[in-house]
């Protein structure tokens, strides 16, 4: 499942993250972000920041739905996406 732009930004509102925490939590620049979280579909990137920015926020307790939303992850579940 590809995450999109406005589940990147949405993931990182409902964790409380700046920016910067997850520009340094997936090793992807700022500037990179913001241009990723600016799009509703498919952010224009390379696979590999994709992924990270994608691992940074479920690390940080995100699941990315089918649907196309996202929510916490709850206490004690394991796993990534449904």
């Amino acid at each position: 499942m590809t995450v999109m732009g406005n589940q990147i930004r949405a993931a990182r509102a409902l964790l409380r993250l700046t920016l910067q925490d997850l520009a340094t939590a997936s090793g992807v620049s700022v500037a990179t972000i913001i241009r990723a979280e600016k799009v509703d579909g498919e952010p224009t990137m390379t696979r590999a920041n994709l992924a990270a920015l994608r691992r940074a926020l479920e690390d940080a307790g995100a699941v990315f739905l089918p649907d196309g939303g996202v929510r916490p992850k709850k206490l004690g579940e394991t796993g990534t996406s449904q």
